[in-house]
């Protein structure tokens, strides 16, 4: 017993391995309850249920942070609160994306769920890469966080000026071509399977085959490592403890992807979200440079200044944009 409760009380990136362990168990429970209990059956996630998924999600977030108030205090909350929307709203670009890879392979509604959900498990492996690189890049070098600071600066600069929506080239890309050209793909799908097991012509042994829903699954994942670039050091210009880094992203990510159904359809009314999100860009990035040359920026007010950006930004767009009409996603031809 006095061995189980100091592994318990051991610790682990500055944090005691059972709050690991509580976040790793509510995580897996909310995966569990989406696939097996949820979504056990394949079906079209409408408006409706999208936004519920997604209540439940950020509600149990916003329950996290409470935690994290009660048992490790009002500072670490604040980040943590800090984080998970600063994240949410960094990924919400990434939306667009993921409604591109989808029509580009013509993903049906009926099978995106499931690539979106076994996304997050890459998700979650990559994040903590990232994440424990990066902390123990800032351990090492305090330096980098003028870097990243400097980063997000630009980022949020060019953000705020750029006039062209950049669109990703998904025909010539360099991963997509590397897949194609080292495994077996089948033109089409085979209903919500990864691979499947067909006759090669010639054979008469069944082979291998990749369906294009892994082909979408291996771009949602290369899109999130991309997304990633710029969300991982604005988290770190928040705070540099991983436990509060790696869990206020991981909570947002699964709001967000809980919300693409809703997103995907509204996205073309978020007019102004993108100058809402420079502005946050730029403020976390001065953040960082204030700190070192007059002091810390009050946790709090981290907070509001975030809220309210983005808050501006989504009831501006909302406003403006309120008399054009719904734009449900769709699905291309492109295979």
């Amino acid at each position: 017993m006095a061995a189980l409760q100091a592994f318990l009380e051991n610790d682990i990136l500055g944090t005691s391995t059972w709050f690991w362990l509580a976040f790793i168990g509510i995580v897996l429970t909310l995966l569990v309850l989406d696939l097996g209990v949820l979504h056990r059956k394949a079906h079209e996630i409408e408006m409706r249920e999208s936004l519920l998924l997604y209540a439940s999600y950020f509600s149990v977030g916003v329950l996290f942070g409470g935690w994290v108030w009660w048992e490790l205090g009002a500072q670490r909350a604040l980040e943590f609160y800090t984080g998970f929307l600063v994240e949410q709203s960094l990924s919400m670009d990434n939306v667009f994306v993921m409604a591109m890879i989808f029509s580009y392979f013509a993903i049906p509604r009926l099978y995106q769920h499931r690539v979106l959900f076994w996304g997050i498990l890459g998700v979650v492996v990559l994040r903590a890469i990232m994440i424990g690189v990066g902390s123990a890049l800032v351990q090492e070098f305090a330096w980098i966080l003028y870097v990243f600071g400097a980063f997000l600066l630009v980022t949020g600069i060019k953000m705020l000026f750029s006039r062209e929506e950049a669109h990703p080239d998904l025909a010539n890309n360099p991963v997509l071509k590397f897949v194609r050209g080292h495994l077996r793909v089948t033109d089409d799908l085979h209903g919500p399977h990864f691979f499947v097991r067909l006759k090669a012509a010639g054979q008469s042994k069944t082979v291998l085959y990749a369906t294009p829903l892994f082909l979408a699954l291996v771009l949602i994942e290369l899109a999130d490592l991309v997304f990633a670039v710029d969300s991982v050091p604005a988290i770190f210009a928040i705070t540099q403890d991983p436990f509060i880094v790696y869990t206020s992203n991981i909570f947002a990510i699964l709001g967000l992807r809980a919300l693409y159904f809703a997103l995907a359809a509204l996205m073309h009314r978020f007019v102004y979200l993108k100058y809402a999100l420079a502005l946050v860009l730029i403020f976390i990035g001065s953040k960082i440079f204030y700190h070192g040359l007059i002091g810390a920026v009050p946790a709090l007010l981290s907070l509001g200044v975030t809220v309210s950006l983005l808050t501006g930004g989504i009831l501006l767009s909302l406003f403006k944009t309120r008399d054009q009409p719904h734009h449900p996603a769709n699905s291309g031809s492109h295979k």
